[in-house]
């Protein structure tokens, strides 16, 4: 930072130091505070374009209110950064060598002002509501702001939360930051009535907002922080819920940004100056081999259809393809039990849907696969991408403990496949078929290639034997196929052991055959898995053993994940290493 800047955000160590600001000296502050986050997203990576345009309101809501005393609730806290800087923890933010210091989320851990982790959309209102209720039953009067997105109102949750808010009989704010976007484009009849508002001025007679029981306020220049303020000391101390409609720009400040929203809500390390990234995207990566093999596939039958839940980028669905795709692509914004309802309600219509999401979202929608879907026996697909250690580095995107949450579930069948030939066999199979729902689990450890026959259908569990050996067969599922074969290499260098190499394939179900041959010439079963030990694949492998003279080593993750972590130390802690295989069998 440079010494003009020093004036103030060095200067903040809670929210009381900007209450003694000038108007003008906020403006400051703000072009001080987006120059730190640009500075740090540039270098680290980080959520870029949400919280750019979150600035100035970010500053109004703490220069208005009290916090802690009056209580902020962040909706998926993909724009708290600025509100970390006013909270005492700017270092994080402007010396480089404390970046790591603070997570990319809410966080109690770190702070008074942080009421919740939170890293999942449309729980905000939700949230506030307990709060407000809670204060109302303590006799208490301190203000409750609930802090949304325009897209994240597409969940269910939120739409829950409006409707309960009406019986809140004291003060309930709900602050909607309307950027007219979600990750991608807004999708949905809400984000059209929050645009008829804005061209209306706020005077739109069929307010929805107004519906259900609220006041309410829209803030056209939601970046001036003069009319925020305002705004906001209007509404402090109400004693009624109230809707304050914000309108920011997404982006702000940052002109490549502005220009491409979707493409820098989140942004990896980049040149400042160029926009540029520092590392280069990956041409060859699952997402765009998936979505270039849909889109043919799609081209030759109007029946398949792709479902996105404001995450189509994660499997290559940017917006290039999303207008090739046409009507036979829907994204039902951020909305993850809808999208599985809807696809299982295509599917019974004849249709052949394909939704795409991360490990972390579809835990969001478990009631609906194992209720509307598997109950059904409705052939839909899941693909399910960043289901890895590698997928995200915070505890509130974990993205390995869907292997126990959807290996369970009766009538799902969960594949892993391991190199791009058995996932395009596997998606294509799952299209064809019309017996029960599928889920594959995309790899996360880059473009794999098959150097065997590839099976074409998989309504039998039948796991692969990939190579023949005795003594030691090891099970490696999925994005860790190849840490078994580098094991398997390991063994027969150090100690001249031929181990059979077997890809499971198949993560529900057990493929009995082959375990009872692997019983009859091994005394040692190896499973690995980038996922969660408890209730994963090498537990039901364990189990099945259980009464048998064999001994099986598991390895996979503890439970044991620290809020944010290195992926490489958590392999290296979890003894996922050929070395260390090894090492923990021979010598334990």
């Amino acid at each position: 930072m440079g010494k003009d800047l020093e004036m103030y955000i060095e200067k903040i160590n809670s929210p009381k130091d900007i209450k003694k600001f000038q108007i003008k000296e906020l403006t400051e502050l703000a072009g001080e505070v987006r120059e730190a986050i640009i500075n740090k997203v540039s270098d680290c990576g980080g959520h870029l374009a949400s919280n750019l345009g979150m600035v100035e309101l970010t500053i109004a809501l703490h220069y208005v209110f009290d916090s802690p005393k009056d209580k902020f609730v962040f909706d998926v806290s993909h724009q708290t950064y600025c509100h970390k800087i006013l909270t005492g923890r700017k270092d994080a933010f402007i010396e480089k060598e404390s970046y790591q210091n603070v997570t990319g989320f809410s966080n109690p851990l770190e702070s008074e002002h942080d009421l919740f982790a939170v890293g999942h959309t449309s729980t905000s209102i939700s949230l506030a509501c307990g709060l407000a209720k809670a204060r109302d039953l303590r006799r208490e009067t301190e203000n409750v702001i609930a802090i949304i997105g325009d897209a994240s109102l597409d969940g269910g949750e939120a739409f829950e939360a409006l409707n309960c808010a009406s019986e809140i009989t004291g003060n309930l704010i709900v602050i909607i930051n309307d950027n007219e976007m979600s990750i991608p484009e807004n999708h949905g009849a809400l984000g059209k009535h929050l645009k008829d508002l804005r061209l209306s001025a706020g005077t739109l007679p069929n307010n929805f907002f107004k519906a259900l029981g609220f006041q309410y306020l829209l803030v056209e220049k939601g970046n001036d922080i003069e009319a925020v303020i305002k705004a906001l000391n209007h509404v402090k101390d109400t004693k009624v819920p109230v809707v304050v409609h914000v309108c920011t720009q997404k982006g702000k400040g940052f002109k490549p940004a502005e220009e491409d929203k979707e493409n820098w809500h989140w942004a990896r390390p980049f040149d400042k100056e160029t926009g540029k990234r520092k590392n280069p995207d990956v041409v060859e990566n699952y997402g765009n081999i998936v979505a270039e093999h849909l889109l043919g596939k799609m081209k030759e039958n109007s029946e398949i259809a792709v479902i996105a839940a404001s995450t189509p980028i994660c499997i290559g669905f940017n917006k290039e393809r999303r207008e090739l795709a046409g009507k036979q692509y829907i994204d039902v914004g951020i909305a993850e039990q809808n999208a599985v309802t809807m696809a299982a309600a295509m599917a019974k219509g004849g249709c052949k849907p394909v939704f795409a999401t991360n490990a972390t979202f579809i835990q969001r929608a478990y009631d609906q696969i194992q209720q509307e879907m598997c109950i059904n026996s409705l052939p839909a697909t899941i693909i399910v991408t960043h289901a890895s250690v590698f997928g995200h580095y915070n505890d509130t995107h974990i993205g390995i403990l869907d292997i126990p949450l959807l290996a369970n579930i009766p009538n799902l069948t969960y594949l892993a496949p391991v190199n791009k030939e058995e996932y395009i066999a596997m998606l294509d199979w799952s299209l064809e078929q019309r017996k029960r729902p599928v889920a594959i689990r995309v790899p996360w450890t880059g473009v794999q290639y098959s150097n065997y026959d590839v099976a074409k259908e998989y309504d039998i569990v039948s796991y692969k034997i990939v190579k023949e050996g005795q003594g030691i067969c090891i099970m490696a599922l999925g994005g860790f196929f190849d840490l078994g074969v580098r094991t398997a290499k390991l063994l027969k260098k150090t100690m001249n052991i031929e181990a059979t190499v077997i890809n499971p394939r198949f993560i529900t179900g057990l493929d009995k055959k082959t375990l009872e041959g692997i019983a009859d010439k091994h005394d040692i079963v190896i499973t690995i898995e980038d996922g969660i030990l408890s209730g994963g694949f090498g537990s039901r492998i364990a189990q099945y053993y259980s009464d048998k003279d064999i001994k099986v080593y598991n390895f996979g993750f503890s439970m044991d994940i620290p809020k944010v972590y290195n992926p490489l130390t958590l392999m290296e802690q979890n003894s996922l290493s050929e070395s260390k295989i090894i090492e923990k069998i021979f010598h334990n």
